[in-house]
């Protein structure tokens, strides 16, 4: 063990110590259950991904120390059920690491990262999954959600065979979707061409090699941005906003656009 490793388990049993001493000291803590910790360590993983987003290696370093601290909790927990604890966890980890990474730890060989997500999915359907979906969690936002349904069916080879291939997809999807629009008004046949639409959108988003959530927040920040900027320039003016017509407001949109 280097020197580094041996601060890092010092480190880690450390933070140990004092989560078990909080659990046991502190009313809030001691009152915790794996409900009530439920949403908080969603909010915690919320931050963690906003500091990521924003690039903040400094805040990214403190959402990571709060996320590891809800681990180490449920650990706690499980250990005080007696159904398993921190070195449980762990070790079911470090079995699964091994496991799935044949190319590493024995002498199976890859060329890319395709190769290696298409032996990963093989593996956890060799493990008893009875899906390919199976390890994608029915409460993930929608938009998460599609993209690991198709990541997870390319892993096994049920894919696109070219960008251009998904592109007139995508074009075929807008057609049903106009032609819906234009028969009756039938709400939930245009909600589901919307949908497709949406969805294939998030598969040329995979062949372009972006994550389209990202995407999306990338350009709520922009509109949020944007939208802030003509309400501070509409106050300074003396007309808020919500007393401009549109081509007033026009006029300020094209001027943030210009300004940030």
């Amino acid at each position: 063990m280097n020197i580094q490793h041996e601060k890092e388990v010092l480190a880690f049993d450390n933070m140990l110590s004092l989560m078990e001493k909080v659990r046991k000291e502190c009313p809030w803590d001691a009152s915790q259950t794996n409900e009530s910790l439920r949403t908080l360590t969603i909010e915690e993983l919320y931050e963690l991904s906003q500091a990521i987003l924003d690039k903040n290696d400094k805040e990214i370093c403190k959402e990571l120390g709060d996320v590891l601290m809800h681990v180490v909790f449920y650990a706690l927990i499980g250990k005080e059920k007696k159904a398993f604890d921190i070195c449980d966890v762990l070790n079911l980890l470090s079995e699964k690491l091994i496991r799935r990474h044949p190319h590493v730890f024995s002498n199976n060989k890859v060329e890319t990262a395709d190769d290696v997500e298409k032996n990963w999915e093989r593996i956890k359907l060799k493990e008893g999954n009875r899906s390919t979906f199976a390890g994608v969690p029915q409460t993930l936002p929608a938009l998460i959600k599609a993209y690991r349904l198709q990541d997870k069916a390319k892993g096994i080879g049920f894919d696109w065979k070219c960008k251009k291939d998904v592109w007139e997809k995508v074009l075929e999807e807008i057609k049903e979707l106009q032609e819906e629009e234009n028969k009756a008004n039938n709400k939930q046949r245009i909600e589901e061409e919307f949908g497709d639409l949406m969805f294939a959108l998030i598969n040329y988003a995979r062949f372009l090699e972006i994550n389209p959530d990202t995407a999306l927040e990338m350009a709520n920040r922009k509109f949020k941005n944007r939208f802030e900027y003509m309400e501070s320039k509409a106050k300074h003016n003396g007309k808020p906003l919500q007393d401009m017509n549109l081509e007033e407001m026009e006029t300020l949109w094209q001027e943030s656009k210009k300004t940030l």
